[in-house]
């Protein structure tokens, strides 16, 4: 017979596993997506979690997390991002110290499969990379692999650049995630009628609905951030190669 264990005291204060949703389409003038942050705190676990009708990519920003998803168990690094195929159950912990995922999810119909991208690995394979004057983009999530809506990725921009040429969607709505630095952003539909312009840093986020151009621009350091588009699936660069040339003063995709 197991003896009697003891209570847990857990104080007002106390933090384990936390989320907390940041913007949904009901808050952002968006169609599709809705995203949120996980925060793991000490030895940690989640409950069973899962999107009822929506696909999701998980981004690893801070510490180790692991995940268990379809049977199988994913240890999520910074910068690695993990594929949840709609309405899948998967369950987040860690040992100890503090971690944080970000969480993109759209509405999908058909069920795809999980797919882990490691950034340790996809830095270093050029065929996930695009080099534009200043900045490096990486696909973490690309055409090639199964999803409804979802693709992502990071861009890295060097200090002192800009986003060249501004560029636009007719069918596809972002959310930009800054990761690492500070700089500013601009999203506008026309020039004329520019209104948003805001500084960024660290743990801010842009939403980017159809048919708005979104120049970011970094400062004194390097700036990353993640983008995540729920749309029509692929990338601007690789559909449009005026976009890599610059030769253009603005596109339209």
């Amino acid at each position: 017979m197991n003896p009697v264990k003891p209570a847990h005291f857990l104080t007002a204060g106390a933090r384990s596993f936390s989320y907390t949703e940041k913007s949904s389409p009901a808050s952002s003038n968006l169609q599709f997506l809705t995203y949120g942050v996980y925060e793991l705190e000490g030895k940690a676990a989640s409950g069973a979690l899962s999107h009822v009708g929506e696909e999701a990519l998980l981004f690893a920003l801070k510490g180790r997390v692991t995940v268990e998803l379809g049977g199988k168990t994913f240890v999520l690094d910074p910068y690695d991002v993990l594929y949840v195929p709609r309405s899948q159950v998967y369950r987040l912990r860690q040992e100890d110290g503090q971690s944080r995922l970000v969480v993109c999810r759209a509405p999908a119909t058909a069920e795809h499969p999980i797919y882990h991208a490691s950034w340790k690995k996809y830095s270093k394979d050029e065929s996930r990379i695009r080099h534009l004057k200043g900045k490096d983009v990486f696909l973490m999530f690309d055409v090639s692999e199964g999803a409804d809506k979802l693709m992502a990725g990071f861009t890295l921009f060097q200090p002192g650049q800009r986003s060249w040429p501004p560029h636009n969607h007719t069918d596809q709505e972002e959310i930009y995630i800054f990761t690492k630095g500070r700089g500013a952003m601009e999203v506008y539909a026309e020039e004329e009628t520019k209104s948003f312009v805001r500084s960024v840093s660290e743990g801010d986020a842009v939403t980017i609905p159809l048919l708005n151009y979104h120049p970011v621009f970094s400062q004194e350091e390097e700036l990353h951030f993640i983008w995540c588009i729920a749309g029509n699936r692929y990338w601007v660069g690789d559909k449009n190669k005026d976009f890599m040339s610059g030769k253009v003063d603005k596109l339209t995709t």
